[in-house]
């Protein structure tokens, strides 16, 4: 029924070079081999938004293909439809007839269809004797025969991109659920300045997140989420470790104090023995018996020495280690809180564990940590382990050896040796 040369529309419909090249792509599409009409529907339809046609347009493309009598589009056969306006409208949910030819020239504009009018622009179909059809005029499908391959790639790459960006947000769902049950354990354990910091790094990254961000967001933002819940679940094995470490400390002194405790109850025990046996055996002896209350008194308890803290200057720690406003909420450093925030952050990136954190707490107090861990910040890319050094340092300062504030302006010095030729 199709022939080999090109059809032009009736009237005042004007030819395109479009509608020229899909006429010689359904030339070619009589090679090609026969295919479910419904099946490449479906594939049309997965294909909308690159082909440039609308739902209402594939709604005709439906009802176009309903008039076609076989299930399978053959060049064989015949790929040429002639329904009225009327039957048309009808299978196409009572479209409007002014309606209806637009969503034709959209989809003869697509490449989909080709008109293939009669002299007087009627649809119709000249028979055989026989009863065979010679030839007809109305819709021809033929290059959607000859459009399979491009439209079936077209359909997979867009399901494929469509379940790629489902798989996306589902991993930043649970990424967030894994991060916010995470960061109620470090709330629970009483860690309330890291909960604080992983919670602002959290909220500033789930900000930036919308109902319509694009597929290179969505990865940035789920790379982001992966990174903090490792540095989420990392926090937490070390806070374990430290806990476990502590647990075995608090048993090692427990053990200590009740050997002491026998100890010192054997001298009683031998009291009361040389107490009682003179009584038995000869008279007390007077002057013996202070001596030997004397000896086996326990010793006084040693006086407990409350360290008093040294507090440094929060601007000249500011001064002196200027990177450490990086990891502060908003990315300044406001006062003691912020500048405690920010070293936080900084304790759990560079793996310091809580014992040595705890140690540095009780020999230099909240404000000298925060002070040290910003120098050590600043210079981070001199030391290997900022975890040995803080430990270094707090052995040093209980032997009197080190001090927060020399550092500080030992720091300064040198960021002002670096900013000079500036």
């Amino acid at each position: 029924m199709d022939s080999t040369y090109v059809t032009t529309p009736f009237g005042r419909r004007a030819m395109s070079f479009g509608v020229l090249a899909t006429q010689f792509a359904a030339q070619k599409s009589k090679k090609a081999e026969a295919v479910d009409k419904w099946k490449l529907y479906r594939s049309v339809c997965e294909a909308r938004p690159m082909l440039g046609v609308t739902d209402r347009s594939l709604a005709v493309l439906n009802a176009l293909l309903s008039f076609y009598p076989k299930n399978e589009l053959s060049s064989e056969a015949g790929l040429v439809v002639f329904p009225s306006n009327t039957q048309l409208s009808l299978r196409a949910h009572g479209m409007a007839e002014q309606t209806l030819r637009r969503h034709l020239s959209a989809l003869v504009e697509a490449g989909l269809i080709i008109r293939k009018d009669s002299p007087n622009g009627k649809r119709y179909a000249r028979k055989h004797k026989g009863g065979e059809i010679s030839e007809a005029y109305g819709f021809s499908l033929a290059p959607l025969l000859a459009r399979k391959a491009e439209i079936e790639d077209i359909a997979e790459r867009i399901l494929r991109e469509r379940l790629d960006l489902q798989r996306l947000r589902e991993n930043i769902s649970l990424c967030r659920r894994d991060i916010q049950k995470l960061c109620e354990m470090i709330a629970a354990n009483g860690q309330i300045e890291t909960f604080d910091a992983f919670q602002a790094r959290y909220a500033a990254t789930v900000r930036s997140l919308g109902r319509n961000s694009k597929p290179a967001e969505l990865k940035e933002i789920a790379g982001f989420l992966a990174t903090l819940r490792a540095e989420v679940t990392n926090y937490l094995e070390n806070l374990e470790k430290s806990e476990n470490l502590s647990g075995n400390d608090c048993q090692n002194e427990r053990l200590i104090k009740n050997s002491e405790s026998e100890s010192i109850s054997e001298p009683h025990d031998l009291r009361d023995a040389a107490t009682v046996a003179p009584a038995v055996t000869a008279p007390a002896k007077p002057a013996y018996v202070p001596a030997t209350r004397t000896a086996v008194q326990p010793p006084p308890p040693k006086p407990v020495l409350h360290k008093q803290f040294f507090v440094p200057d929060i601007v000249l720690v500011l001064k002196a280690c200027p990177d450490i406003s990086l990891y502060a909420p908003g990315g300044a450093v406001t006062g003691w809180r912020d500048l405690e925030v920010a070293t936080s952050v900084v304790k759990t990136m560079f793996n310091i564990s809580q014992s040595a954190y705890q140690d540095a707490l009780i020999t230099f107090g909240r404000e000298g940590t925060a002070a040290i861990l910003a120098c050590l910040l600043q210079k981070a890319d001199q030391i290997s382990s900022l975890g040995g050094y803080l430990r270094n340092l707090t052995g040093k300062a209980r032997n009197g050896g080190f001090d927060v504030q020399t550092m500080l302006l030992a720091q300064l010095r040198g960021h002002r040796d670096k900013m000079a030729p500036a």
